[in-house]
């Protein structure tokens, strides 16, 4: 059955907390019907959550008939369903919508809502629920497979836009890549992967691992990256993930005018180029890894102040800087294709 997805935002519709809601308008823009935020009805999507064109914002689920699957669009710290949310969520239930969510509370562990699904027969996803229980054992890794990996300064700035966009790009130029999901949204978007953030610590790397060798007959595999590695909430899984998935190359993400780590504003993020040493230091460990290019969100800042962050960066940096969004992913998607077809990364492996 073909999903046919209302989106709930209700109260966070900004790009930052919506981001799930967001990443699917963006990638999945066929099975969108709709989005839910009654304080902003009738307003238009997109100046909100940066991305829908041509979506505006209904009240209740009475504005679309037509959907069959109710999506938690949020992916807010912690991962906590919102208690304003639950009459919504039952109302969804009571009319026969399925429900996925990305949050950390899972559906199926609310026993409210576990009932009201049985006696509707409609199926509460979890894509956060897994039982991936393997370390990491570093065999069987191919070096006939590119694997390029997005890092960033910190969490939510657009990592996995930048998978996506770099993935795509390369497929278009008719090389065989493929996207792999490491997170919510990834997962909703590409119909697997695994939520890497939700796996018992000491498996982290061993799930990345396992997700490129599931995918390494490809030519290239994108894998998205999550967290930071100087976020002192998240590194944990940024450095599991970079360890398991043993890339070739990285692509460094960052957003323009964010001075500290989400959600800890006391926290200051250190400069890119410290950072890009710090991953380097982390991804050269057991075999070469080169930083090809940087991914900026300039969100925050003007077109013409964003031009001048990234060409700063870029003469100090000696890499490409992308403002993605604003100004698309070629000059990402010309230097992982010349990586590729150089070849010399074949020459990697431990």
């Amino acid at each position: 059955m073909k999903r046919r997805m209302v989106l709930l935002t209700e109260g966070h519709s900004n790009p930052h907390t919506a981001k799930t809601a967001a990443g699917l308008l963006r990638y999945c823009p066929e099975e969108c019907v709709g989005v839910i935020d009654s304080h902003l009805h009738g307003k238009e999507v997109a100046p909100y959550l940066g991305s829908g064109d041509g979506f505006k914002f209904v009240s209740s689920l009475d504005e679309v008939p037509d959907a069959n699957t109710l999506v938690i669009g949020i992916a807010p710290p912690g991962g906590k369903i919102p208690a304003a949310w639950r009459p919504i969520i039952l109302g969804a239930i009571h009319k026969g919508l399925n429900v996925l969510s990305g949050l950390h509370d899972f559906m199926f562990d609310d026993h409210e809502f576990r009932e009201a699904a049985e006696r509707k027969g409609v199926h509460l996803i979890d894509v956060r629920r897994n039982h991936f229980k393997e370390i990491s054992r570093r065999r069987g890794l191919s070096n006939n497979c590119l694997r390029i990996h997005t890092v960033g300064h910190d969490c939510s700035i657009g990592k996995m836009v930048v998978s996506l966009e770099v993935s795509r790009g390369l497929e278009k130029r008719g090389i065989d890549s493929h996207f792999i999901a490491t997170g919510q949204t990834g997962i909703m978007i590409a119909g697997s992967g695994l939520p890497l953030d939700c796996i018992v610590a000491d498996f982290v790397a061993g799930a990345a691992e396992q997700l490129v060798i599931e995918n390494q007959h490809h030519s290239v595999v994108v894998v998205e990256g999550q967290g930071s590695i100087v976020h002192p909430s998240y590194s944990g899984v940024t450095l599991s993930l970079l360890h398991g998935c043993l890339p070739h190359a990285l692509i460094l993400c960052f957003e323009a005018g964010r001075a500290s780590v989400g959600g800890i504003d006391h926290v200051p993020i250190p400069e890119l180029r410290r950072i890009a040493e710090l991953f380097m230091a982390m991804a050269t460990i057991h075999q070469p890894c080169e930083i090809i290019g940087i991914g900026m969100n300039g969100r925050k800042v003007s077109p013409q102040i964003a031009k001048e962050i990234a060409q700063r960066i870029e003469e100090d940096m000696g890499l490409p800087v992308v403002d993605v969004i604003r100004d698309g992913a070629d000059r990402l998607i010309d230097a992982s294709e010349k990586f590729y077809r150089d070849g010399r990364w074949r020459n990697f492996g431990m």
